[in-house]
């Protein structure tokens, strides 16, 4: 089972090496490369044996219903970018310096593998129920691909779930008392300098005077107050 204590939703500090080995043997990695697996499956069996030709049209074999053939691959297509983008997520999740964003990326994983969790269980049953009614095609041709479709959809309830629920594991973590973001650690602090003096002995303020053209000239005061350039 993934730790996820510590750190702010299951990460660390922001700014560490980049472990490659450790990141491809994450348990949320691996469950999100299983879903794009799954997600070609479902989509490319449907797609490419799913259609036949009849008199000049084109009809879905499960049950000659279109809404089955486009639902599958539908589910299928977009659960295949999502787990790419999430796969890429998680390489940018340990370089989020913002709490905020981190969880505002928790939140979305859990939102989205929760909704494509319930999807393909309607998936699952609404091609399931069509195919139980539809006649069998023509030498057979497409049978394995619609029931690896199906098969497959099953699968994907579950491992869509586990990510749901590891991305709740991190939600729940929350951010540790000990972590603190680089940029978020006092959003309200404000840098103090202090006062450079400005008043003198006796109150009275420091005067500078600029010295005359050229550096090594300097300005002595006579006794009877009038100044005599020395050179």
């Amino acid at each position: 089972m993934m730790d996820f204590s510590g750190g702010a939703y299951g990460g660390g500090k922001a700014g560490g090496a980049f472990d490659p080995i450790g990141f491809v043997m994450r348990p949320t990695v691996i469950l999100r490369a299983v879903c794009w697996l799954f997600a070609i499956i479902v989509f490319g069996c449907v797609s490419s044996e799913g259609w036949r030709e009849e008199n000049g049209k084109e009809y879905c074999i499960i049950n000659r219903d279109a809404n089955a053939c486009n639902y599958a691959v539908g589910i299928g297509v977009i659960a295949f970018l999502a787990s790419m983008g999430f796969i890429a997520g998680e390489y940018l999740f340990e370089q989020m310096s913002s709490v905020k964003t981190r969880k505002h990326y928790v939140l979305g994983d859990l939102g989205f593998s929760a909704l494509w969790t319930f999807l393909y269980f309607v998936g699952f049953c609404y091609l399931t129920n069509a195919w139980g009614k539809a006649e069998d095609p023509p030498n057979g041709e497409g049978v394995n691909n619609v029931q690896a479709s199906i098969v497959f959809s099953f699968f994907s309830i579950f491992t869509w779930a586990g990510c749901a629920y590891f991305a709740y594991l991190r939600f729940k973590a929350g951010v540790d008392p000990s972590f603190q973001s680089t940029y978020e650690s006092d959003p309200n602090a404000t840098t103090q300098y202090s006062a450079y003096p400005v008043g003198g002995a006796g109150g009275e303020s420091d005067q500078f005077q600029q010295q005359p053209f050229g550096g090594g000239q300097q300005q002595q005061q006579q006794p009877g107050g009038d100044f005599n350039p020395a050179y």
